[in-house]
């Protein structure tokens, strides 16, 4: 099981998309920073809706985001801890 977390805008490069090739069912995506931006596109929301997803709240909030992601685990960073022990690996992209 492994914990991938993207920290770029897919529009910026393709962390997401080659996270989205290497993941598997089980593992679980944490977006952080202009990770959070793939949130605005509905490819990419669809792409990510297979796995356990999770978003970092004050990324969220500093993108005045947080009214649009009303239905998204926002996590914060307590959380995002107890999150990368859970996991045998965390891969950032």
């Amino acid at each position: 099981m492994i914990l991938h977390h993207i920290q770029t805008s897919p529009s910026r490069d393709n962390a997401l998309k080659l996270c989205l090739r290497y993941a598997c069912k089980e593992d679980a995506i944490l977006l952080s920073s202009d990770g959070v931006n793939a949130l605005l596109l509905r490819q990419w929301t669809m792409a990510l809706s297979p796995f356990k997803l999770m978003v970092l709240k004050d990324d969220v909030i500093a993108r005045g985001l947080l009214e649009r992601f009303k239905n998204v685990s926002l996590i914060d960073y307590n959380e995002f801890v107890i999150q990368a022990l859970r996991y045998n690996k965390v891969i950032t992209w």
